[in-house]
């Protein structure tokens, strides 16, 4: 069985929903980030970044045990492992390669940054607020640009570009976007939104979420505690 190591945020999600999309057996062990669960040696070990999610699979590459951090790599040791939401041909996998990549360097960071400046930070930025709603606002762009002319982000199948982006867009009010302005994005996301497995991933953990609205939450997670050398 794999352990989960997660918490009810985007990147949390995505692996959720591939472990459920693919039906493996898991379990899920919380790390409360507004607690500083992140920050305990037994988690660093396997997650140095002190980011969730992190996974150990005891039934790894020729039968040893593996852990891996980073929401990216283990959507495709999963995909790997299973043969599962990753096209056939090198072709396929590269250019849904290219979304993935997509999600992991800018969707994840930038609509990060909005929800940061829009809504966590104390201080509220005007040059800030603009810069990342307005990058916010050109991803969904590119991201409705390419459904315009494609079903999927990988191409004809759902893959774990879908997976890995999807998360991200369900805070779509925080990030100051509009549905109007993206229709087939909008469309696509109302499919995978409908999912059986998405819908289960999404609950793994928000019953134990929170708002980040106190003062130890928002040290944990923006303040000096997150430069600690650990």
């Amino acid at each position: 069985m794999i352990e989960v190591y997660s918490w009810a945020t985007p990147n949390g999600h995505k692996v959720h929903i591939m472990l459920e999309e693919c039906g493996l057996a898991y379990r899920t062990i919380p790390v409360d980030i507004g607690n500083g669960d992140q920050f305990r040696p037994e988690f660093l070990a396997i997650s140095p970044n002190n980011k969730i999610p992190a996974i150990i699979d005891p039934d790894g590459p020729d039968g040893q045990p593996i852990s891996l951090f980073e929401s990216g790599a283990i959507l495709l040791y999963l995909a790997s492992k299973t043969g599962r939401f990753l096209p056939d041909s090198t072709r396929g996998k590269f250019e849904m390669m290219q979304w993935l990549m997509f999600q992991v360097g800018h969707v994840g960071p930038m609509l990060g940054q909005a929800h940061h400046f829009r809504v966590y930070a104390p201080e509220k930025i005007a040059y800030a607020i603009d810069r990342y709603t307005n990058e916010a606002r050109r991803l969904y762009a590119v991201m409705n640009s390419r459904l315009a002319h494609s079903p999927y982000f990988g191409g004809k199948d759902y893959s774990i570009a879908d997976i890995a982006i999807f998360p991200w867009l369900r805070s779509w009010k925080n990030q100051g976007i509009d549905w109007n302005d993206y229709p087939h994005l909008k469309g696509w996301f109302d499919e995978i939104s409908k999912r059986p497995a998405v819908l289960r991933g999404v609950e793994v953990l928000a019953d134990r979420r929170r708002p980040i609205t106190d003062d130890k939450a928002r040290e944990v997670l923006f303040g000096p505690r997150q430069y600690a050398r650990h």
